[in-house]
């Protein structure tokens, strides 16, 4: 149970650093709220639809393949580092890995989230 105690000793820490700046930024910030400070910003220019305006689900879709691979290179950096002392069984375990992927990335070019003018 000691191995934990540093552990403990800085998640406290941070949450009390967290709390201390939230608190810090209530007592000591500025409270002018103006008609300009509360609209919306969009890049400096004018907004010209509501905030709560639905987006289309392929926009989600797409987001979420995105991440998907984007992960998936991140997963592959480590392995590139390490490819040669990983062996032949490093390599077939990458390329199931990459199969896997690839089996996912044809489903969803099938079911067409790909292609935005549908």
């Amino acid at each position: 149970m000691e191995a934990y105690v540093p552990v403990l000793l800085m998640i406290t820490a941070g949450v009390l650093f967290g709390l201390t700046n939230i608190a810090a930024a209530e007592l000591l910030g500025p409270r002018r709220p103006t008609w300009r400070k509360l609209t919306t910003y969009e890049s400096g220019m004018e907004p010209i639809r509501t905030a709560r305006e639905r987006f289309s689900v392929k926009f989600y879709m797409v987001a979420m393949v995105f991440i998907v691979f984007d992960v998936e290179i991140v997963f592959m950096y480590p392995w590139a580092v390490q490819f040669r002392q990983l062996g032949t069984l490093g390599l077939v375990g990458m390329g199931l890995f990459i199969a896997v992927l690839l089996v996912g990335l044809v489903y969803v070019w099938r079911k067409g989230i790909l292609q935005w003018s549908k």
